[in-house]
């Protein structure tokens, strides 16, 4: 059964340390007597994948960590996992209790693992396939069959929306692969590939107004990057996790992450049904069937 969160809170709808990863606890300051408590229970597990290094990982999510501890009265700890391919492992065995990441991988643990969506980053998530400004032979998307783009590896939801495109895998454009949104832009520009996939707001940040670039193909817009919980968190936890992250006592514990993730604001509410059916975009990705 899947739940949604509404405005009244979550209703029905329609610890062991793993390899390969970085596990933070975060004593509560102090509070030592409510750490000395904690320290034997079973801990829930927040963790996002590695865009960062370890050091920035902590910085980004471990003050929340330590929040949801002093929150729920249970201990949570930040892993942080060192490779994508540990993340997605540990992810989609269900490792994780709270995630933060795409919306597709949302919808994937949603639909897979029991997972509800509490919290967003407010706003869209907009992908576009874009070309140089002095490239005046590529006026479509369906014209990049068999050329060259540089985005992330799969499964970047970037790099995903735009091999669904084409329905003749033969016909797919050759990925570039690129590690960073700011190689992605730079590779296009030095001419290694045909065109490129980014976000509209990297692209925006990139190339403001648009000189260098020009859009080929937009996609349509998609639910920002979210926080889901997983069912080891009972509902009301589930609750208190989504109101206590919108609220304005949370501003010192995510002033890190709303920089780098949020440009500044706050988390927004989510819905499970803005999440539901887009880890449809995973269908051919390993191990998310």
């Amino acid at each position: 059964m899947l739940f949604a969160l509404s405005a009244g809170g979550l209703a029905a709808d329609d610890s062991v340390p793993q390899p390969g990863a970085a596990k933070v606890a975060y004593q509560l300051p102090g509070k030592p007597a409510v750490a000395v408590a904690l320290k034997d229970v079973a801990p829930i597990v927040l963790s996002a994948p590695p865009r960062d290094n370890a050091t920035e990982g902590e910085a980004r999510f471990g003050p929340i960590a330590s929040y949801l501890t002093e929150v729920l009265g249970r201990r949570v700890v930040y892993e942080h996992p060192l490779t994508w391919g540990a993340y997605q492992a540990d992810m989609q065995k269900g490792h994780y209790d709270l995630v933060f990441d795409a919306p597709h991988l949302n919808g994937w643990r949603l639909e897979k693992l029991g997972h509800n969506v509490l919290v967003k980053i407010p706003g869209d998530y907009t992908y576009v396939a874009f070309v140089r400004s002095d490239n005046t032979r590529v006026t479509g998307l369906k014209q990049l069959a068999g050329h060259t783009i540089c985005a992330h590896a799969p499964p970047h939801l970037g790099t995903l929306i735009l091999l669904g495109q084409f329905d003749n895998p033969s016909r797919q454009p050759s990925v570039v692969v690129r590690n960073g949104y700011d190689r992605v832009y730079e590779s296009l520009l030095n001419g290694e590939c045909t065109a490129a996939m980014l976000s509209l707001r990297h692209l925006e940040k990139f190339d403001h107004g648009g000189r260098r670039t020009r859009i080929v193909y937009r996609h349509r817009a998609l639910p920002n990057q979210a926080l889901s919980a997983g069912p080891r968190l009972s509902l009301e936890e589930q609750n208190r996790i989504a109101e206590a992250l919108m609220s304005p006592a949370s501003e010192a514990a995510t002033a890190r992450f709303r920089a780098v993730y949020g440009g500044g604001k706050g988390f927004a509410r989510a819905a499970n049904v803005e999440y539901a059916g887009l880890g449809a975009y995973l269908k051919n990705q390993w191990g998310y069937d």
